[in-house]
């Protein structure tokens, strides 16, 4: 759902220097007057500061999400998956249509755009915890690296379908760019509702199975009451921060996010600046970012699960990203092939850790050895995580749009110094894993 605006973009303030102009009567020195029926951009998109506006809604979505992210963790602990995923789908789809309904309806209100975006941005929220717990409920350790870098891919696979059907829809009528996504993500709803399984069915069988073997013969509606009595409470806020690794992580992913999220918001525009290509070829060209990212999630993945050492695998690919990064600033000046091929290297050492910390480690965190047994604070964990991720995003592309008009050398230089400080962040969880024992796998996190 996030692209969806930066593919609408340049149809909200499109340049109109291809509308035909009317000369004026008086004298062809005087200079000739645009049509006013024939002005291209969408009102209140047709001002000087329509970049300064279209940032506002960007930046209104990315803080609503970020803020609302800390809420929702808890307040998904709370109440049954399943439920709680539905109405998040239903409510989100809702209002990316009501987005998209300003087009149809003719609406030029600034504000409303922006109640629409800070609205979707809250409710997208129920996401990303409640899925989490989902996989962290059927999926043990063992190969959780391996299983989660493969679902993550999900999330690059949705970048760019999203803006294939926005991209198909946005030249004849934006508002279905938005209207078509949003009834996807209904129905979606819809059959998750319908066929979610919250957790895995073999836990029930074995509790049943535990019970016969010891020779009790219980009632089923006295096994279901001993359950709910002995269900452990979910964790409080500041429970799930005294999480060993979780604060760590969380101001890590902060970084990690800032430098991903800038990337997607600003690089089919570098791209356009750079290599002298038109937004649709950049737009094409900017996806092989996401196709690295599902590459470098599932490495990240697997290295981890094979070392054991979810902090270490993330350190060395931030290690190796910055430097990457200076890299690609360089290799995009001499052609098409240097930039394709450091696109998708990029997008696997920016997006590797990311990836990691938002899916495997937040599920280890989750249901780490200080819980007993608590599986209650998944959600509250990964909503963390992903929060203060989440405040990184905001922040990464408006620190881009300020320091762009100086030069993209800038841009890079910041995105370089936030690698290194989420390296710097995970130096301690790193040497933690090394002073542990070595040879038990599947163990991310002491």
């Amino acid at each position: 759902m996030l692209s969806m605006p930066c593919v609408s973009l340049s149809e909200l303030h499109k340049n109109c220097s291809h509308v035909m102009e009317a000369p004026t009567e008086s004298s062809s020195s005087q200079q000739p007057v645009l049509h006013p029926e024939l002005d291209c951009s969408w009102k209140p998109f047709d001002r000087n500061n329509y970049k300064q506006l279209l940032g506002a809604m960007d930046y209104s979505f990315l803080c609503a999400y970020a803020i609302g992210m800390y809420l929702s963790g808890i307040i998904g602990e709370r109440l049954p998956i399943r439920l709680y995923l539905t109405v998040g789908m239903l409510t989100s789809g809702l209002f990316t249509c009501l987005f998209g309904l300003g087009y149809i309806y003719d609406i030029h209100s600034l504000g409303f755009y922006i109640f629409v975006q800070v609205a979707n941005g809250l409710v997208q929220t129920t996401g990303w915890p409640s899925v989490v717990t989902c996989i962290g409920n059927w999926f043990g350790k063992g190969r959780r690296g391996l299983i989660m870098g493969l679902w993550n891919s999900h999330t690059s696979v949705g970048n760019i379908l999203g803006s294939l059907i926005a991209g198909y829809y946005v030249s004849s009528n934006w508002g279905l760019s938005f209207i078509v996504p949003g009834v996807i993500i209904a129905a979606m709803g819809v059959i998750c509702f319908l066929f979610l399984i919250e957790r895995k069915i073999a836990s029930a069988q074995k509790l049943l199975l535990g019970q016969e073997s010891i020779g009790v013969c219980v009632p089923v509606q006295q096994v279901v009451v001993l359950k709910s009595e002995a269900e452990p409470s979910a964790i409080s806020f500041m429970g799930a921060l005294r999480i060993p690794g979780v604060v760590e992580f969380s101001l890590c992913l902060l970084f990690a996010k800032l430098v991903s999220y800038t990337f997607l918001f600003w690089l089919p525009l570098y791209i356009t600046k750079t290599a002298h290509l038109d937004a649709k070829k950049a737009g094409d060209l900017s996806t092989l970012f996401d196709v690295g990212g599902i590459v470098g999630g599932i490495l990240a993945g697997v290295l981890s699960d094979k070392l054991g050492k979810r902090a270490t695998t993330c350190a060395v690919m931030l290690l190796l990203a910055a430097p990457t990064l200076y890299g690609f600033s360089m290799m995009s000046q001499f052609g098409l092939g240097p930039t394709i091929g450091m696109l998708l290297v990029c997008g696997g050492l920016v997006n590797g850790p990311y990836s990691l910390i938002t899916t495997a480690v937040s599920a280890d965190l989750g249901t780490h050895k200080s819980l007993k047994g608590n599986a209650r604070a998944l959600s509250t964990v990964t909503a963390i995580i992903d929060g203060t991720g989440s405040v990184g995003a905001a922040v990464g592309p408006l620190l881009a749009g300020l320091l762009s008009a100086r030069g993209w050398d800038q841009v890079f230089y910041m995105l370089m110094t936030a690698d290194f400080l989420a390296l710097l962040l995970l130096l301690r969880l790193v040497m933690k894993e090394h002073r542990s024992h070595r040879n038990r796998p599947g163990v991310a996190v002491e």
